[in-house]
């Protein structure tokens, strides 16, 4: 069964992750290729309101949630992408 191949970039902050990201775009749009282009987290409408209440500084939210929050970002991906 083939398998569509994934291309991540991980780094800190500063480090050329949306740089490197936009060469990769420009590249596979030249070439006609389809992809899908996401962020965790963040990525389709519900993830990006999770994002921004994860950034949001003032928040005080408890280790543990934050990080359910996170997961919940992934889960909205997960199931958007599987419908569309």
């Amino acid at each position: 069964m083939y398998k569509k191949p994934i291309i991540v970039f991980e780094g800190i902050e500063g480090s050329g992750k949306t740089t490197h990201i936009k060469n990769v775009l420009n590249y596979l749009k030249k070439k006609k290729i389809k992809f899908i282009n996401l962020r965790e987290p963040g990525g389709n409408k519900n993830s990006e309101l999770i994002r921004k209440f994860i950034l949001n500084k003032k928040s005080d939210l408890h280790i543990v949630s934050d990080l359910l929050l996170y997961l919940a970002a992934r889960n909205e991906n997960i199931n958007y992408f599987k419908i569309n």
